[in-house]
């Protein structure tokens, strides 16, 4: 990786996707089980219906070496403030330990503050010990549960079909 003194964090671009996804593909994020670029254009496509919603990317040297997705959502609580959830952190492996998934989340921070949100959010798997270590470290601390449904793959899927199918105009038949 290259000096982190050139790492930018940016808006991901269409011609970014294929390098995210190689990044998604690793084992222990989605081992591999990711859409095609053809398929992420449609959802990153759809990010942009989003009022405040953006794929971001870390790119040094020229590659993208890191990931990460910030939705910044309006409440009627908490007076009005607005607040932040990441999402689908990722490092490629050649680049954790030097600086690029802090450097990731204090851009989050500070986008999040600048948005005048109240809190910035984001879950980890229980069994992913040393991201909690480096979340913790960078200021981050455990709050209440998280609880989560698995909706299956099939409705997933189907979802995935549909917004494929809305996409491109078609009808979606059951």
């Amino acid at each position: 990786m290259a000096d982190r003194s050139d790492l930018v964090i940016r808006p991901a671009t269409m011609a970014d996707l294929p390098a995210v996804l190689a990044l998604y593909a690793q084992p222990d994020f989605d081992d591999g089980d990711v859409m095609t670029p053809a398929e992420a254009v449609g959802f990153l496509d759809r990010f942009a219906a989003y009022p405040d919603y953006t794929l971001f990317v870390a790119e040094a040297g020229g590659a993208i070496v890191g990931s990460f997705a910030l939705l910044v959502m309006d409440n009627i609580g908490h007076r009005g403030a607005p607040s932040a959830i990441v999402e689908d952190v990722v490092v490629a492996p050649d680049a954790q330990g030097r600086g690029v998934g802090a450097a990731m989340m204090r851009f989050a921070l500070g986008a999040s503050r600048h948005k005048g949100c109240y809190k910035m959010m984001l879950s980890s798997n229980a069994r992913r010990e040393r991201a909690h270590a480096f979340y913790e470290g960078l200021g981050f601390e455990r709050h209440g549960y998280s609880f989560r449904v698995d909706l299956g793959n099939d409705d997933a899927v189907s979802y995935v079909a549909a917004s494929k199918a809305a996409a491109v105009g078609e009808e979606r038949v059951r």
